[in-house]
């Protein structure tokens, strides 16, 4: 049985849209940590729940991996591996730019 070309084409179409919708590209952003303050950031969409990773040269580079809706599990790279946040990041509701330990009370805002 051979594909109809309709359908070839629209899996085509929507294969190469999820692809281009990744989420991978960095983008500028302004980014805060309590442990480095304020700098300038790229942030990279890692996944599409809301998962991301910022980063900038001299800082570390945090990662934050969505486990339901509101909260996430951090890690941090200095370098040669990601090294687990303690805690959970809870989404702040004053400031959704920010997500709150709720070990330590660390911050970690990209907007």
């Amino acid at each position: 049985m051979r594909p109809r070309p309709a359908a070839a084409s629209s899996f085509l179409f929507l294969t190469a849209l999820m692809i281009s919708n990744s989420g991978s590209e960095a983008k500028p952003a302004r980014c805060f940590t309590s442990d480095e303050g304020s700098y300038p950031c790229a942030f990279v969409a890692t996944g599409q729940d809301g998962s991301f990773k910022i980063s900038a040269p001299g800082q570390p580079t945090y990662i934050l991996t969505i486990d339901e809706p509101g909260v996430a599990f951090g890690f941090v790279n200095l370098g040669t591996r990601n090294i687990s946040l303690p805690g959970r990041f809870l989404r702040s509701k004053t400031d959704p730019a920010c997500w709150v330990n709720d070990s330590t009370h660390a911050k970690i805002c990209a907007q």
